[in-house]
């Protein structure tokens, strides 16, 4: 009986055990891979060089500190958009990863203070609109 019990408690430990690896498995899975950011910034009246300059002076380098890799910028051709978009693509090792990025980089007091300052005559930034895509397995970027 004691056997029994024994092998028994075995079991359903080894169960147990499994079950829960399975879900980590599984949950870490969804997560893996490296994804790539597609973000379409629209700024606010005159306020494009603004928001230009706030990339380039600050935004980049503070993006780096949460290894957040920037692909490339853009601006759109069509002259509905040549005077207030900004596009950009970000490259994450997930999007688990990219979601703790994005809130560490909210809370980075440098960040914020650089917030503060560009929208001190109010704000420059319109509406930002994004996307998270995966690479193709014939894409030349992966």
């Amino acid at each position: 009986m004691n056997k029994l019990i024994k092998t028994a408690g075995i079991s359903l430990i080894s169960l147990i055990i499994g079950l829960g690896a399975g879900l980590l498995v599984t949950t870490s899975a969804q997560d893996t891979g490296k994804v790539f950011e597609l973000r379409t910034y629209t700024a606010t009246p005159g306020n494009l060089d603004n928001l230009h300059a706030r990339f380039r002076d600050h935004t980049t380098r503070i993006f780096a500190n949460h290894d957040m890799k920037v692909v490339g910028f853009w601006s759109p051709t069509s002259e509905e958009e040549a005077d207030d978009t900004l596009i950009y693509i970000l490259e994450h090792a997930s999007r688990g990863a990219a979601d703790a990025s994005w809130r560490a980089f909210g809370q980075d007091p440098e960040w914020q203070a650089v917030s503060e300052a560009s929208n001190a005559n109010g704000a420059i930034l319109a509406g930002v609109e994004r996307k998270y895509m995966k690479a193709t397995d014939y894409s030349p970027m992966k």
